[in-house]
């Protein structure tokens, strides 16, 4: 598997959520990706780094552009050094919310992508990797 892109961008602030949702959605354009998979992978991608910036303080996110043999994917990377999330099963339900939203950010984010892996430890942040495949 190659990686053709890979680097790191700090969530600090709304306005880097707005330049990780631009950066996804060149690299899913650069992937040849369709307009439902540029929307999915970057309504995934915003999602998760408003939780790292609200609930997880701010932290980073590593964008990778995948190759396979003739498959294209997207894999990202979000890691925050935040609180951590006590229940994961209860996060990943749809309408669970800490922060007064609708509650589909991890469950509708994981609906979203082809693979979705989180990990989590109270006191010490979050990490949650995603990918989308064309």
């Amino acid at each position: 598997m190659a990686t053709l892109r890979d680097e790191a961008f700090p969530i600090r602030s709304s306005d880097d959520i707005v330049k990780v949702r631009q950066i996804t959605r060149e690299l899913a354009l650069m992937q040849t990706f369709s307009l439902v998979d540029q929307t999915k992978i970057v309504t995934a991608a915003s999602e998760l780094a408003r939780n790292a910036l609200e609930h997880g303080g701010g932290g980073e996110v590593r964008f990778e552009a995948l190759q396979e043999g003739s498959r294209r994917g997207i894999r990202l990377t979000f890691v925050d050094q935040g609180p951590g999330i006590p229940d994961l099963e209860q996060a990943l339900k749809d309408g669970f919310t800490t922060g007064g939203g609708m509650g589909l950010g991890l469950s509708g984010s994981k609906r979203l992508v082809n693979e979705f892996e989180i990990h989590s430890e109270v006191g010490k942040g979050t990490r949650v990797t995603i990918a989308r495949w064309k």
